[in-house]
């Protein structure tokens, strides 16, 4: 790693409050009652409960939603035995993919304990905090007998993921190779290079799934382990062949499957060329796997092959299992982890890869079209359909094996409760993200004097998201730059005052001079606006010089906007342009317009608002179910706001009656199903639950959204710019570099999009 990438990694750990998890409160503690409730004297009653019933933990703590990743440091990722301190920003990371992909809590604990005996102990005493146990990184072969002894002692779900974790991925990927390869799992020949931990895992999960153990030969690093051997210790010994082979290149000789889990580059074109018919081969060493992609695809046509690195297809991902399985046993309240939770886990990645990939997954890897075949045998580890798919089917198998203590008894509410679990920013932003460094667009930053604006340009550039192009006074931004330690070298600084900019400036002006001739703008006016960043960057998009344009960190917004509607103007078929903001919640994900654009909306700006919204929405993988809100329910008030709201519904249902909508109505009543259907069951959207609120004006919708920012009920993104011909997104002012590349992504896929349309 270079001292640069070092310096990002430490300050990511270090800025702010140190670390990568924090633990936050979930109940109210503003006054003496809620403090005497949540400590004594009232928590004595929970206590009490909980004494004659320990069970009634899970009612009256966290309990039922913590997991403990516990390590002693001595098998760390890459890094080896470096100790249980060191390794504890890998096991917050752990505790972070817990928490992203299934709404997890985690403690990480690193117990400074190497003897077996003692480490065991030592996680027996604490195991009443939690409701599962993810053991990590530590060695083999103590990591056997660890689990071993836990699971026996333990009536929590438990899980070494080191080995359990990739052999349920990568099983899942076997079991579609063979599928394609026109073969039974059970006449396999498999090949398995390493012996460790995840080797063992695997073997015995192939062998579960069907496959023949005298079908298997295991390699280490001594060659193939055969009944020669005599240095071979009991975990080995399990896969002992009595065929007369010795060396890998003996062993893959006609086999189907090659596994390896060792070191890269043991493995040669020639070993590949020597393998069955639609060989498969998973390469899964970490980074360089045993054989690289190039050298593996030109070996032959008929290979089918997958590694552990994301930059290839078929990625074997340990994130693909292990927050799904705990999330179904810890929802079910199972009392381990057992194999048939591990094989449910199996046949539902394998199946989930046959279904038909939905435009989300797509996006957030390029644009690539994903249907099941040699390039996609699993599911993308940024598939939202993993916690609705897995963490049911462990929970089933949790309660048809009679492990479960708390069975589910409506599977489509469950799924309901998954969904509304896991929030947007922190998936979909990652998802957008790949999508918009698949294709990085040219972004002009109209206000690079800011120091905001110029750490998130840089930050951009840095990870691919898009090539920044700056306005301003080019010594005035490497001062700033300097001064904030911030990367500007090689960004391309346009200063428009520049004589070397005469004639873009003239080529600008007279365009813009011909276009809007009829609005009164002469070709003087127009050249001296070619001094204004926003207007000059709007020309920048209009013209193709730019793909799209980020402003408004510290320009007002009518300021900043009004070139943007001159020059590049709406989309065809509206009159209005809105702005969205992606509200994400502890309840869900929420769209909140419009935040930004019109103050007093009429019946007609409300119907293209709306419009904007419900095709936006579904960028985003969602189905639109839009609440047009209001202070009063279906006619009540026959004046002002909410008559409009209403015309603006009657208009929607009349002439767009594809789209759901309805209203106007009263946030409650859309937020809350029951409520809704007690007091409305005629609605049009009985029955479903809201995630699009259609504000009255901009008034309400702008405070409401801030609101629940300041008071830490939310995370937003936005505000997303709707309806403009071309790709110019417009700020809050004062955001934060977050929120800025978070647009300065949302801006570049949005040019994505239009140059696709104009194909």
């Amino acid at each position: 790693m270079s001292e640069k990438k070092m310096s990002d990694a430490l300050k990511y750990h270090a800025e702010g409050r140190p670390g990568k998890v924090q633990v936050v409160p979930t109940k109210p503690t503003a006054t003496q009652r809620d403090l005497a409730l949540a400590y004594s004297p009232g928590v004595a009653e929970p206590c009490l409960e909980i004494q004659k019933d320990q069970q009634k933990a899970y009612d009256y703590t966290a309990k039922g939603n913590l997991v403990a990743v516990i390590s002693n440091g001595t098998a760390v990722l890459g890094l080896g035995n470096i100790g249980a301190e060191a390794g504890k920003p890998v096991m917050e990371g752990k505790g972070l993919l817990f928490k992203i992909f299934a709404d997890i809590d985690v403690f990480d604990i690193e117990v400074n304990e190497t003897n077996i005996d003692k480490f065991v102990d030592t996680v027996k005493a604490i195991a009443p905090t939690f409701g599962g146990i993810n053991l990590e990184d530590i060695k083999a072969p103590e990591c056997f007998e660890i689990e071993e002894r836990l699971k026996a002692e333990l009536d929590i779900p438990l899980m070494h993921d080191d080995q359990h974790g990739t052999a349920i991925i990568s099983a899942a990927g076997l079991l579609n190779a063979l599928e394609l390869a026109g073969k039974k799992i059970e006449d396999a020949k498999i090949v398995v290079n390493g012996a460790g931990a995840a080797a063992n895992s695997c073997t015995r999960l192939y062998i579960a799934l069907g496959a023949r153990k005298e079908n298997v030969i295991m390699c280490d690093s001594k060659g193939v382990i055969n009944t020669k051997r005599t240095d071979l210790n009991e975990r080995k010994k399990e896969f002992v062949t009595t065929r007369d082979i010795n060396s890998l290149e003996e062993a893959v000789k006609g086999a189907d499957m090659f596994l390896g889990l060792s070191v890269a580059g043991v493995l040669t074109k020639e070993m590949v060329q020597s393998m069955a018919e639609n060989p498969i081969v998973f390469a899964l060493a970490n980074p360089n796997p045993e054989i690289s992609y190039e050298d593996a695809k030109a070996s032959r046509p008929d290979l089918i092959f997958g590694t552990g690195r994301s930059d290839y297809p078929n990625q074997i991902n340990n994130v693909l299992g292990f927050p799904y399985i705990f999330r179904g046993a810890l929802d079910t309240r199972a009392k381990g982890i057992n194999e048939e939770m591990k094989l449910a886990a199996v046949y539902a990645l394998a199946d989930l890869a046959k279904q038909p990939v939905p435009d989300v997954v797509s996006i957030a890897y390029g644009g690539k079209k994903m249907k099941f075949g040699r390039e996609y045998l699993i599911p993308a580890a940024l598939d939202p359909r993993l916690l609705e798919t897995v963490a049911p089917a462990v929970a089933k198998a949790a309660m048809d094996s009679g492990i479960a203590r708390r069975p589910i008894e409506n599977w489509d509410d469950y799924k309901a409760e998954l969904r509304a679990r896991m929030g947007l920013d922190n998936t979909l932003i990652g998802s957008l993200t790949e999508t918009a460094k698949a294709d990085p667009k040219r972004v002009v930053f109209t206000e690079a004097n800011n120091v905001n604006t110029l750490q998130a340009a840089s930050i951009a550039r840095k990870d691919g998201i898009c090539k920044p192009i700056l306005l301003g006074n080019e010594e005035r931004i490497a001062k700033i730059a300097n001064e904030n330690n911030i990367n500007i070298d090689g960004i391309e600084i346009i200063n428009l005052r520049h004589d070397r900019e005469e004639e873009r400036r003239n080529k600008y002006a007279k365009y813009v001079s011909e276009k809007l001739a009829r609005k009164g703008y002469t070709y003087s006016e127009a050249k001296e606006k070619m001094y204004d960043r926003n207007y000059f960057g709007t020309m920048m998009v209009e013209t193709g010089d730019a793909d799209a344009m980020v402003t408004g960190v510290y320009t007002k917004y009518t300021d900043a906007i009004k070139p943007a509607l001159d020059i590049i103007g709406t989309r065809d078929g509206l009159n209005h342009i809105a702005a969205l903001n992606i509200v994400n919640t502890s309840k869900g994900t929420y769209y909140f317009a419009d935040t930004l654009v019109n103050n007093r909306p009429s019946a007609d700006t409300l119907v293209d608002i709306a419009l904007l919204t419900n095709e936006t929405v579904k960028l985003f993988n969602e189905k639109p179910v839009m609440a047009m809100l209001s202070y009063s329910n279906f006619g009540a008030d026959t004046t002002g706001s909410p008559c409009t709201v209403h015309e603006a519904v009657s208009k929607l249902h009349n002439e767009h009656p594809e789209v759901l909508v309805d209203g106007e109505m009263q946030v409650n009543f859309a937020l809350d199903r029951k409520l809704r259907h007690e007091h409305m069951p005629f609605s049009k959207i009985d029955g479903m639950d809201v995630n699009t609120l259609i504000f009255p004006n901009l008034n309400s919708a702008n405070i409401a959204y801030k609101m629940m920012l300041e008071i830490g009920l939310a995370e937003n993104v936005g505000p997303i710019q709707m309806g403009l011909k071309k790709p110019v997104h417009v700020l809050d002012v004062e955001s934060s570099v977050r929120d800025i590349v978070n647009i300065t992504t949302i801006a570049v896929i949005d040019a994505q999009i239009c140059a696709s349309k104009n194909k």
